[in-house]
């Protein structure tokens, strides 16, 4: 993998579409997406629901990217940018829920030549009441391991045809990934020169070198606490760090998917919205959910393109999108 790019000039939409590349990224993706959903319904008794695109409020901790408010009859509504939140809700009706959900994130101007960002994306999102976070890992790991299986079975005209190795695939389809910790991560990343704070998520150009050192795929575990939103529950036994994950792919393709333990217990979101500066009076549907009783839970999100991207072996995330919509660029 080469270092970001500049900004990109896109295709028109029909000499996008009717690329032979393109048609091959999109069946890679459709048969990505039918292998998550027979493993997660037939496999894991899981109960796919149709998510929001609009709500009163949304995730707070997508980093650095900004919200897009809409006019609901009078009422000042957002456009997704994780469900996080009714995913939690959900989980009032089943047990084990997922969606595959539309997000809209106006990502930093300066992920416009990360190739890993888009401002319109889809993720597919899970979630297991009673769950911890290890348990929400295994699920992870194992949707993924078929979805990859399934993609190298099912599509190897295409895989062929886009040129990927399919050999460097096999690590995310077999066996289970290696567990690094956030304070590993930031340390190995400072011996070779890049500034990590050990207080924040992995930046960019962190993520970026990781995932080119990896050999392999891997988590990164036990964030610190103020990193991600108030819904990522904080330990019991080791106060200041998070119960969450990424996973990261080799090859400089970065973070595909996050999740982790959420905060369930009123006082203790109240607490940590206060922390991470939200006013908890936006977020009166949840807290009543919550007064009434939700269950602990664990889940996960998959970056449905940042995947494809990582399966096909295209230079970017937008090669692997319909309709792409990159930050800072106007496009149909």
């Amino acid at each position: 993998m080469s270092e970001p790019s500049p900004i990109p000039q896109l295709p028109s939409p029909v000499e996008h579409l009717r690329s032979p590349r393109t048609r091959a990224v999109l069946r890679i993706q459709q048969g990505l997406l039918r292998a998550a959903r027979q493993f997660l319904t037939a496999d894991e008794g899981f109960m796919e629901l149709l998510p929001p695109i609009i709500g009163p409020v949304t995730d707070p901790g997508a980093r650095g990217a900004k919200q897009v408010d809409v006019d609901f009859y009078g009422h000042r509504y957002k456009l997704m940018t994780s469900g996080i939140l009714y995913k939690q809700a959900a989980l009032s009706g089943f047990d084990r829920v997922f969606c595959v959900a539309p997000n809209v994130r106006l990502e930093p101007l300066e992920t416009t030549s990360t190739q890993r960002h888009l401002a319109e994306f889809h993720q597919l999102d899970v979630e297991i009441a009673h769950a911890s976070r290890d348990e929400a890992m295994t699920v992870a790991e194992g949707v993924l391991q078929h979805m990859v299986a399934s993609v190298i079975e099912e599509h190897p005209q295409e895989l062929e045809q886009l040129g990927r190795d399919i050999g460097a695939l096999k690590e995310l389809g077999n066996g289970a990934y290696v567990r690094r910790s956030h304070t590993d991560i930031v340390a190995s990343l400072r011996e070779i020169g890049h500034d990590q704070s050990p207080d924040a998520e992995i930046d960019w150009e962190g993520e970026r070198i990781a995932s080119e050192r990896a050999q392999q795929p891997f988590f990164i575990t036990d964030y610190p606490k103020g990193s991600r939103g108030f819904y990522d529950r904080e330990s019991t036994s080791t106060p200041g760090v998070l119960r969450n994950f990424d996973l990261i792919v080799p090859e400089g393709y970065g973070e595909i998917s996050s999740g982790g333990e959420r905060e369930f217990e009123y006082g203790r979101i109240v607490a940590r919205m206060r922390e991470t500066g939200e006013n908890p009076a936006k977020y009166r549907w949840y807290l009543e959910m919550v007064r009434e009783g939700m269950p602990g839970s664990a889940g996960f999100g998959i970056g449905v393109e940042r995947l494809t991207r990582y399966v096909t072996g295209v230079d970017s995330v937008w090669q692997t999108s319909a309709f792409p919509k990159i930050p800072g660029v106007v496009s149909p």
